[in-house]
């Protein structure tokens, strides 16, 4: 059965099932939704627990051996099953499909895994579990969504901010779910119950970014010059290796000229997004983003990428002043206003 991890709470509070699966990249959530399932499960009387971490010279056996084994005092137990990798391998898929079917009624166990790609989602394993479990897949915090998560979570708190203040920390916090709870947490020490002003936001949040390489394309193809330049900024700041940064830029670039130049061959958007595999977030991105970016600005960036490749290695290049971190962040920006 699959639940939303907003009524994970609801659904504790009248039953306790068998098997629960949280799969996400979203550690902050992750940790929040698996805190109440063990909460719920010591109030039912799971006294033990057994935590067990899939790495390379683990054995399947051992997780079967736990669910199998009787408690010393006749209490009922947790067994937690890590897979940080979300991949358990052959043997590994076939024990738990073996686990899914013949369930312990002494035990409660927890499987968290990390966002599953699309090949492994399609896995039999998957399928057994999300039969047998109450599966939770909590989907990602997008950076349009953030805003409105640190609302609702200062709400939680007594306290609300108006917009930019709510900006404000979103900026600060870039893909950090974990350190906006922390400033969340401590502004509500900071603050009585109430509104706060942008001035007490701005004292006491630092800039706790994690600035991460691959989040660029989304600046890139939302035409966000303001947040591009501050993500290459902090990934300078970062030590973050210039070959990789440009590789994932040019990488964004050559992914919308053969979109592109498709479309201007008169074929659907549609199919080439499926050709591509580009889905989620980062595919109601495209659309907007090939609107505005024309066919010889890419082109021309792709060229540029060229450029910086040279000079990142040493040589001289073309149209370009200054280090390679100010030619990456020109290319760059060429795309991102289109």
């Amino acid at each position: 059965m699959q639940l939303r991890v907003d009524a994970l709470e609801g659904h504790l509070a009248k039953t306790i099932a068998p098997l629960y699966v949280i799969s996400s990249d979203e550690h902050l959530l992750a940790l929040e939704a698996a805190d109440k399932i063990r909460r719920a499960a010591r109030a039912n009387g799971y006294s033990e627990r057994d935590v067990l971490t899939v790495e390379r010279t683990f054995k399947w056996g051992e997780l079967l051996a736990a669910n199998q084994a009787l408690s010393l005092f006749g209490d009922k137990k947790l067994i937690e099953l890590r897979i940080p990798t979300g991949k358990p391998g052959k043997d590994g898929g076939a024990a738990l499909q073996s686990y899914a079917k013949d369930l312990s009624p002494d035990n409660l166990t927890l499987i968290t895994l990390p966002k599953l790609d699309w090949q492994t989602a399609k896995a039999a394993w998957v399928g057994a579990l999300q039969q047998a479990a109450v599966y939770i897949e909590i989907p990602a915090v997008e950076r349009p969504q953030l805003p409105g998560w640190i609302g609702t979570r200062l709400a939680a708190h007594g306290l609300s901010a108006d917009r930019q203040s709510l900006d404000f920390i979103a900026d600060r916090v870039e893909g950090n779910l974990l350190a906006a709870h922390q400033e969340i947490q401590k502004l509500a020490l900071l603050h009585d119950p109430g509104k706060l002003t942008f001035e007490q936001v701005h004292d006491a949040v630092l800039n706790v970014a994690r600035y991460d390489v691959f989040k660029l394309s989304e600046a890139m193809l939302a035409g966000d010059c303001a947040r591009l330049v501050r993500m290459l900024e902090g990934l300078k700041g970062e030590g973050e290796a210039l070959p990789l940064v440009l590789w994932a830029v040019a990488e964004e670039i050559r992914t919308l000229l053969k979109l592109k130049s498709g479309m201007a061959q008169g074929r659907p958007l549609g199919v080439l997004l499926k050709e591509h595999r580009i889905w989620g977030p980062r595919e109601r991105m495209m659309e907007p983003a090939l609107r505005r970016i024309s066919l010889p600005t890419l082109e021309g960036a792709m060229r540029d990428a060229a450029q910086v490749d040279k000079m990142i290695k040493g040589l001289r290049a073309k149209g370009f002043a200054g280090d390679a971190w100010d030619a990456m962040l020109q290319l760059a920006l060429k795309v991102t206003r289109g």
